[in-house]
């Protein structure tokens, strides 16, 4: 765990007490600060309570006292409409940040590696910590992925820190510089947390803020948003600037268009490695993530030719395309973590067949741009609040059923394709769509399908990447 000396001693504000808060909060306490913790959920303030964690009601404690209140990024601040302890904080003066900061604050002497973007940025993340944990390097890797900024171990000079960040989080660094920022892609998602689509472009944006040479941005410019942060921090000529692609050759850059990954960064065209040939990278947005890893493990000193080894051996992320099991000839996959439209595609176009689980709390504009891709579900079971939105959209195009719930998504989803013994079928879990309307998050959602199809005739009990034959 991270200790923050720089607040020893000093009353600091955490508002929300969720994974991250918690972890905040703790933090905070064993550096000696005074901690005052705060959630809007009365469960959530007994859990902390319960676990020594100071609990003080921020709408009305006199935060003048404080310095720094550190805010959990689910909490709107500004838009749509900012929290009034949010609010209160500005009047009082304090300075709004999250964890992440607070880690950069703490651990000066490490390398950073920043990853963001609407979809990918959990793969690229995860696979660019394991090129460098491969290549011998000493890696914490965490973020809006996994393990909480805070709770992530100390790094001297010759660790580094590659973290997950989601717009939200972007917002509140203040000073952390990133060695190398990635930008993977940006389509619309969160827009009401930004004011638009304008809003929520600056905020990825923010990933290359206060960056110098020799700090690194890499930007996929495969699409129109990405393409122009590309072009501007090109025109500035005050850092390095890597394009990568997975649609197109270019004439500078990183690009894997066809699979084969081509490092023309600087200097001549070199092949550094099939991605055909990888089984936990499929599909093109697989490529896209894998030249953005390549791009940014490269400076660090790993050879092209180690990088290559390292993509091929990587195990893949959870709940993204993760394959559960196989039961009678039918595979089941998790793609929990598709929580919109663009995400869900990139899994739709890996598979024939798909007998496909979609629904949750929808992202603007649902899954009508989707509608090039129906031919290949053969049915839809549809679950949680996007269900009759989605269904309207399926009329006439894609069989569905209406089922409300994940588990009977699941048992009709089976016993459909396991009556299709002429083709190899696949059930998808790809929910297009955010899972708070039934569960905490998106992880919890994926553990639900794995322990749901663990328990259906044939299967062995609920396993990570198992293959279960009947």
């Amino acid at each position: 765990m991270i200790e923050v000396a720089s607040l020893a001693g000093q009353p600091v504000a955490v508002m929300g007490l969720g994974k991250s808060g918690m972890a905040s909060a703790k933090s905070l306490l064993r550096s000696g600060a005074e901690v005052w913790a705060w959630d809007d959920n009365p469960a959530r303030r007994a859990t902390a309570a319960s676990s020594g964690v100071p609990v003080v009601d921020l709408t009305g404690a006199d935060l003048a006292r404080a310095r720094t209140i550190v805010w959990s990024p689910g909490i709107p601040h500004t838009h749509p409409k900012p929290h009034p302890i949010a609010v209160r904080a500005r009047d009082a003066g304090l300075e709004i940040v999250c964890d992440v900061e607070l880690l950069a604050r703490s651990q000066r002497d490490a390398a950073y590696i920043g990853v963001t973007g609407t979809n990918g940025k959990s793969t690229t993340t995860a696979l660019i910590g394991h090129v460098l944990r491969s290549a011998g390097r000493r890696v914490e890797v965490g973020g809006n992925l996994g393990t909480p900024a805070l709770e992530l171990a100390p790094l001297d000079r010759h660790g580094i820190y590659v973290l997950e960040l989601s717009s939200y989080q972007l917002e509140l660094l203040s000073s952390l510089a990133f060695d190398v920022a990635v930008l993977t892609n940006i389509t619309p998602d969160h827009l009401d947390r930004h004011g638009g689509m304008e809003g929520y472009v600056r905020a990825k944006a923010h990933i290359f803020d206060r960056q110098t040479k020799p700090c690194t941005a890499v930007i996929g410019v495969d699409d129109a948003h990405s393409e122009g942060i590309f072009e501007a921090l090109t025109k500035k000529s005050d850092r390095i600037v890597v394009p990568i692609s997975a649609k197109r050759r270019l004439q500078r850059g990183v690009y894997a268009p066809d699979g084969l990954l081509i490092d023309a960064a600087d200097g001549p065209e070199t092949e550094v490695a099939d991605l055909r040939r990888i089984p936990t990278l499929p599909g093109r947005h697989n490529w896209q993530n894998a030249a953005a890893a390549y791009a940014a493990t490269k400076p660090t000193g790993a050879s092209p030719s180690a990088i290559a080894v390292h993509l091929e051996s990587f195990p893949g992320l959870a709940h993204r395309q993760e394959l559960i099991a196989t039961i009678g000839g039918v595979r089941f996959v998790n793609d929990s973590k598709a929580t919109n439209a663009d995400a869900a595609e990139k899994a739709l176009v890996c598979y024939e067949h798909i007998h496909w689980i979609a629904g949750g709390r929808a992202k603007e504009g649902g899954i009508a741009s989707l509608a090039h891709h129906f031919g290949r579900i053969a049915h839809a079971y549809l679950i949680g609040e996007a269900a009759g939105d989605f269904a309207r959209t399926l009329e006439g195009r894609v069989p569905h059923t209406h089922c409300g719930t994940l588990a009977k998504a699941v048992v009709a989803a089976n016993a459909a394709a396991t009556r299709e013994r002429a083709v190899r079928p696949v059930v998808l879990l790809s929910p297009a769509c955010a899972s708070w309307d039934q569960f905490e998050n998106f992880e919890a959602r994926g553990e639900a399908f794995r322990a749901l199809v663990g328990a259906l005739p044939g299967a062995d009990g609920p396993r990570r990447n198992a293959e279960v034959r009947a």
